[in-house]
């Protein structure tokens, strides 16, 4: 399955609430569905017909996985590691997800997105542990340095990542420091942690089945 490359906007109209796909726009005026909260195309939902209890699970995979990026294979990979775990498989792969590098990148304000954060990693302007990274999906685990490489700091986005980072807010897992901006992984996230209200349930029982 390919990626989707049609406007983000579209995924969170259709899902009727904000994935937060296109970063701070969609915390301003300018979102799409500040202006047209209604499901893309011509039929409105109740032209649709009910949604059925399938439906409804493949719906919230679906808003997850458009959420963080990740094509369906990928997807099921992380779904088939968490259902290994003794704990709670939903909750594990949220937190699986979570620990994705490029969502550490957005979360510790270096992007406005994941999207923009998948692509900072990909040219290689992180550094993990010492040693420059250009995968995106790598799991971070707690004690893992993250910085900027060098020469990355030199460009015009590192500057203004440094003007804007003070009004970002750093989940309490992550530890930051705005003078070196480097980050810190404190411990694992949880549940909690994740901020989105995503029924993780729905999703182990969509693929139970």
């Amino acid at each position: 399955m390919a990626r989707y490359t049609g406007p983000d906007c579209r995924i969170c109209r259709r899902f009727g609430e904000k994935l937060m796909l296109k970063g701070e726009r969609c915390s301003s005026p300018k979102c799409a569905l500040e202006k047209r909260n209604n499901p893309p195309g011509e039929h409105t939902e109740a032209q649709r017909g009910r949604i059925s209890e399938r439906g409804l699970q493949l719906r919230e995979k679906q808003k997850v996985r458009f959420s963080y990026g990740v094509m369906e294979r990928q997807f099921r990979k992380f779904f088939d590691q968490a259902k290994k775990s003794p704990t709670n498989t939903g909750e594990t792969l949220l937190i699986l997800l979570e620990r994705r590098l490029d969502n550490v990148i957005y979360r510790l304000g270096f992007a406005d997105s994941r999207a923009q954060a998948r692509q900072i990693v990909r040219h290689g302007h992180i550094i993990v542990n010492g040693r420059r990274t250009n995968v995106p999906s790598c799991l971070v685990k707690p004690g893992d340095i993250i910085k900027w490489r060098e020469a990355s700091k030199k460009t015009e986005y590192y500057k203004r990542v440094v003007e804007e980072i003070e009004g970002k807010n750093i989940p309490s897992w992550l530890g930051f420091d705005r003078e070196t901006m480097t980050g810190k992984v404190l411990n694992l996230p949880t549940k909690d942690d994740i901020g989105t209200e995503f029924n993780a349930k729905a999703i182990v029982e969509y693929y139970s089945r």
